[in-house]
């Protein structure tokens, strides 16, 4: 990571969220073939879940891209998330960092499928796409789910199905619902797709860039520094976490632990002590 550092901070990452089901394999690979067609060099992390009884992953993303396997500007890497929360894997930052220092242009990001409140990607892109599509809850559900203030770009996958007009109106209306009315605030853009056929694929394309170029220098830096905020804090707490051990592994979490069971101490002061005498 160190040798890494100085040549990371040059590809556009671009989250690709949404619930099981609504395509979101299918929608990767057909944004690498539209950036491809634009002649970007493209890296794709694809975050499967592991299984909770085997601890094994089908990681099973990179059958459905087979068509740019042999592509020298296009790599694709498949992770497992290994139980960790929030629709990516706890290496996939360190992961993103190699595809970028390699000179990809555009880095998409692919999660697990998020429930209602897995949206990690957030703070991993600098442009995060939630896939939606017909059937699957209207505006009212996107918006209790939380999605709308993860989205930049709402994406109805599955356009051709029966009741897509509604859930694009009903996105639409949703955005306008949460619409802050901030003066030069970005309002989500909601495009339809039909990812087998590529057809509306540039457009979300285009989308992706309308919101880069609104973020523009400053805001793109202040998501990135964002992102490392969030990146150092994770491993500072990891760290911290090896260093206690865990129950059973460090005699003054368990001499807390007791103090609070006999009522000598409550656990926030308890905290507190271990933290002093970690640091």
């Amino acid at each position: 990571m160190a040798a890494l550092a100085a040549d990371a901070g040059r590809a556009h990452v671009v989250g690709v969220t949404g619930a099981p089901g609504v395509g979101k394999s299918t929608t990767t690979n057909a944004l690498v073939a539209e950036y491809r067609r634009q002649g970007r060099r493209v890296g794709v992390l694809a975050v499967d879940p592991s299984s909770p009884f085997s601890g094994g992953a089908l990681l099973g993303d990179r059958i459905r891209m087979s068509e740019h396997a042999a592509d020298p500007d296009v790599f694709i890497r498949s992770m497992a998330s290994r139980g960790h929360l929030g629709g990516l894997s706890w290496a996939a930052p360190q992961a993103l960092r190699v595809l970028d220092a390699a000179g990809c242009d555009v880095v998409l990001v692919e999660t697990v499928g998020v429930g209602q409140s897995e949206v990690e990607v957030a703070a991993t892109a600098d442009t995060t796409l939630v896939l939606l599509a017909p059937g699957m809850g209207d505006g009212i559900q996107a918006a209790k789910a939380g999605i709308l203030e993860v989205a930049d770009v709402l994406v109805v996958n599955k356009a051709d199905r029966d009741g897509a007009d509604r859930t694009v109106r009903d996105l639409r209306h949703a955005v306008q619902l949460g619409d802050r009315s901030e003066p030069g605030a970005w309002r989500p853009r909601v495009v339809r797709t039909v990812a087998t056929g590529g057809d509306g694929v540039d457009d979300v394309v285009s989308a992706v860039e309308e919101h880069r170029r609104w973020l523009g220098p400053d805001g793109l830096r202040a998501r990135r520094v964002h992102r490392a905020a969030h990146e150092v804090e994770g491993l500072a707490l990891a760290t911290l976490r090896a260093r206690v051990g865990g129950v059973g592994g460090d005699a003054r979490l368990e001499a807390l632990a007791a103090d609070v069971v006999a009522g000598r101490t409550d656990p926030y002061a308890a905290a507190d002590r271990l933290v002093e005498s970690l640091t």
